[in-house]
């Protein structure tokens, strides 16, 4: 006799569960009122961007060159950003992760300051060193560096805190001291996950080059803004299709990069 009992159904909430979904929907309706919903202008958005595609079609040709150099720019802040804040999320990651190389007080400090860093959006750190350092790509990278670092260094030292514990119990049980047991034991044990991880920061290094220019900080952001400000839409076009066509590649090449790496480390 085949098996005919009922699929899986969803339990009837006590109160103190219904009171919890009835926040969550306040909270929502709350915030949906407070993002300026309006039923209206969504209905009557589609004709007005039929409109932006009707003219910003075909994408422009003219100066394709310089705007080829702007993206090369871009990828340079990217590459450039990316491996300097890889490099220095190590160390960091070293104090951040717990138990590895210092004691939970430092690790605790070092988390924090990795969640401020993550906690600023990079055009944020853009504009500060815009001020710092004036306009150009060099403040561009900056931004990257530090928005790096945040990503970076938290994830790498959770990498490091769910390797196995196996061979770094045994160089403690000899006398090796934290330093050598990180470098000796932990790290290379991580160092899939970093890959792995630095390739994802990569990928968002790209992403968040793309739109630095808007504050002055380099790149193919600024063409995108003037693009808007002149309404000179084919252009504008032309940088988001350039824009989605280098973040699709690099997304798809880190995608490839990984799994053969994750592979290799099965």
């Amino acid at each position: 006799m085949s098996d005919r009992s009922l699929p899986m159904r969803f339990a009837r909430p006590g109160a103190g569960g219904f009171l919890g979904y009835l926040a969550v929907v306040l909270i929502i309706l709350w915030s949906l009122e407070g993002a300026g919903w309006s039923a209206d202008r969504l209905i009557s958005s589609p004709p007005k961007l039929a409109d932006f595609f009707d003219r910003a079609w075909p994408p422009s040709t003219h100066n394709l060159d310089r705007l080829a150099w702007k993206m090369v720019e871009t990828l340079q802040i990217a590459i450039a950003g990316a491996a300097i804040g890889i490099v220095l999320s190590v160390p960091v990651a070293l104090l951040a992760a717990r138990g590895v190389l210092v004691g939970r007080g430092v690790s605790l400090a070092v988390r924090t300051i990795l969640g401020f860093i993550r906690a600023v959006p990079d055009l944020a750190w853009a504009l500060v060193f815009v001020v710092a350092v004036g306009l150009g790509p060099f403040a561009g990278m900056l931004a990257i560096v530090v928005d790096t670092i945040g990503y970076c260094g938290r994830f790498f030292a959770d990498d490091m805190e769910n390797t196995d514990p196996g061979p770094a119990e045994a160089l403690t049980a000899t006398g090796a001291r934290r330093l050598d047991i990180a470098a000796c034991a932990t790290i290379p044990a991580a160092l899939p996950a970093f890959v792995s991880t630095s390739l994802f920061g990569l990928e968002k290094a790209v992403r968040s080059s793309t739109i630095l220019g808007l504050v002055g900080a380099g790149g193919i952001g600024i063409e995108l803004k003037v693009g808007f400000d002149l309404f000179d839409y084919p252009t504008a076009m032309t940088v988001i299709l350039m824009i989605a066509v280098v973040v699709i590649g690099v997304e798809q090449i880190g995608a490839m990069l990984r799994a053969a790496i994750m592979g290799q480390a099965r």
